[in-house]
């Protein structure tokens, strides 16, 4: 093999190469580059043949230059290897992160015969500090919620914690909460805190259908069961089979309805509609209300059996007006969730007031709702008083109403809050306690109603 075989299998090897690879003479002229270095920086070799490597734009290489004039390169100067983490210029001037790694070439006398650089491209590497960046922000966004919900409040976290302890077990939940406060999303994130968070979640409201169709429906039925009955049906519970079933409005399920389901915790089976064969129920079961079921049972409307069946583990949701200390995080989660609406648009002080003071009957829901109306009414800008619904925007005046002559008619939650303010001598967090709130809503009931008071903690 000839030393011109040689150096053509030396070339081809080069080219092998991830790495970019360049030979500078000591003139600082360009007398070699591998296939990599083309890739990577898309110039062409009669762009970077015979031409000074400056052409490549090397920033450390410009400050060695600027810092001691008269000496083109460092690397001839201090005659010893060097290892530099820069930026290349590439043929259509994008800047490229690239680690570079230096030597000189000698002979067998030690004369200088030139210079290598190997040039590794770590832009892609660049790119993924900045997605775990913004991963680390949206995490941190993510601050504060928790299985969907949104909110840090002590109310909340009791909530969270619960949710959490009533995943590990397989006893009945019920959810108690207003319309709009995630009854759903609660049933959900019991589901997939589970160990069943691989079996199927099945919800089915009860209040949508009547007596005959609920029965079908919870249980399946087979064909000819009843008129209409032309093929056989799978029930939700047949459906859910070793995973979760959510009923939401249980306390609309007709009594005799409430027979059967008793009789389902009970024995763990069922029977589809029109068939006398025993089916194994292993699914797990999550209800909800908004209703008073105690009050339900007193008036014989809700089986008391059947309510003690499922209230083994009963959950309670806060309503917002008890929790407005997450109202700010709520509305920033619903803004960035809104495609109309930026971060620039955010309420101003003065909106935000006023959703402060608003008592939101309709809860999270309501929240969502009136953020998407003004994202609809409002040009560009930030949201204004004027771009909430009227309800809102009103409710400032319907507070306190003046009597007939002329005296202020204090609401019942404000003489509430008074009252358990002197039981509790001033002691917001004892006043808390007594009226089973938050000391963040009686924070925010005094600023509504200007209760002050020789408050301590």
């Amino acid at each position: 093999m000839t030393e011109q075989d040689i150096d053509l299998y030396i070339r081809e090897i080069l080219d092998t190469m991830n790495d970019g690879l360049i030979i500078v003479r000591p003139d600082g002229t360009i007398m070699m580059i591998n296939s990599a270095l083309l890739r990577m920086t898309g110039f062409k070799k009669e762009d970077l043949l015979n031409k000074p490597c400056s052409v490549l734009g090397c920033d450390a290489c410009r400050r060695v230059r600027e810092q001691a004039p008269g000496h083109w390169c460092g690397l001839f100067k201090k005659r010893k290897e060097s290892r530099k983490n820069c930026h290349i210029i590439d043929k259509n001037g994008n800047y490229l992160h690239v680690l570079k790694n230096a030597s000189l070439l000698r002979d067998d006398e030690g004369k200088i015969l030139g210079a290598v650089e190997t040039v590794t491209d770590i832009s892609e590497l660049d790119r993924k500090e900045l997605k775990i960046r913004e991963l680390s922000r949206k995490l941190q966004h993510e601050e504060g919620k928790f299985c969907g919900f949104v909110g840090h409040s002590p109310a909340m976290q009791k909530v969270y914690t619960l949710l959490r302890k009533a995943a590990r077990s397989d006893a009945p939940v019920i959810i108690y909460g207003e319309s709009g406060t995630g009854k759903e999303l609660a049933a959900q994130a019991i589901h997939e805190l589970s160990p069943r968070a691989d079996k199927p979640f099945v919800q089915l409201n009860c209040a949508a259908l009547n007596e005959s169709l609920l029965e079908s429906e919870l249980f399946g039925h087979v064909k000819g069961a009843f008129t209409g009955a032309y093929r056989h049906r799978q029930g939700r519970f047949e459906e859910a089979a070793d995973g979760s079933i959510f009923l939401d409005e249980i306390g609309d399920i007709p009594l005799p309805i409430q027979v059967k389901l008793l009789r389902v915790l009970e024995t763990r089976s069922f029977e589809r509609v029109g068939e006398n064969i025993n089916l194994s129920m292993d699914a797990r079961l999550i209800t909800a209300t908004n209703q008073d079921i105690r009050r339900l049972v007193h008036e014989k409307q809700f089986r008391e059996d059947f309510f003690f069946r499922i209230n083994v583990i009963p959950v309670y949701l806060p309503p917002l007006r008890d929790r407005k200390e997450d109202l700010p995080l709520l509305v920033d989660h619903f803004i960035h969730m809104n495609n109309h609406i930026d971060k620039a648009e955010s309420p101003t002080p003065e909106t935000m007031r006023k959703l402060m003071d608003y008592d939101w009957p309709g809860n999270i829901r309501e929240l969502k709702s009136a953020l998407e109306y003004a994202a609809v009414v409002k040009d560009s800008g930030p949201i204004q008083p004027e771009h909430l619904p009227p309800q809102i925007g009103e409710a400032d005046r319907h507070t306190q109403q003046p009597d007939q002559v002329g005296t202020t008619i204090q609401p019942d939650e404000k003489q509430e809050l008074i009252n358990a303010l002197k039981q509790a001598g001033g002691n917001k967090s004892k006043a808390a306690k007594i009226l089973g709130v938050s000391r963040g809503t009686i924070h925010n009931r005094m600023r509504k109603y200007t209760v002050k008071y020789g408050l301590n903690e």
